[in-house]
């Protein structure tokens, strides 16, 4: 991602939380990984925000256009995740999810994330999150 597309993604989903002030923040810190989808030279579809600390891989962000979902193109987001965490050595990936939200869940099952914990009244409306780990192995 780049600072040109920061518009592109805060219109992705309003809902995500993520800004533009947020994003700038991001685009600067040594840590942040930031991937966006593009289909052909179409505005951004979809992007994942992570940090890289130490061997660890946190997920942040992830969110699709509406009009873009169930296509895939989050899966490929974290699959290009995974495989930069593979990459790097990172011995973990996490993430947060709410627990309402089922499609997320199968998604990142089917990439063998598994449940670690639950974070109760998690999210400023107090729905609960799930906490999810994916952990990788370096032989």
């Amino acid at each position: 991602m780049t600072l040109a597309d920061v518009d592109d993604v805060v219109a992705i989903d309003p809902e995500s939380g993520a800004t533009a002030t947020q994003l700038g923040e991001e685009l600067v810190r040594p840590w942040a990984r930031i991937w966006v989808a593009r289909e052909s030279n179409a505005p951004a579809s979809a992007f994942l925000l992570t940090w890289h600390v130490a061997d660890e891989l946190h997920v942040l962000n992830i969110a699709t256009r509406a009009d873009r979902r169930r296509r895939g193109i989050a899966r490929a987001l974290l699959e290009h995740a995974i495989a930069y965490a593979k990459d790097n050595r990172i011995r973990r990936i996490f993430l947060e999810v709410r627990s309402s939200n089922a499609a997320a869940i199968a998604l990142y099952r089917a990439l063998a994330f598994s449940e670690l914990n639950v974070r109760a009244r998690y999210y400023p409306d107090g729905e609960d999150a799930l906490e999810m780990v994916l952990a990788l192995d370096h032989i």
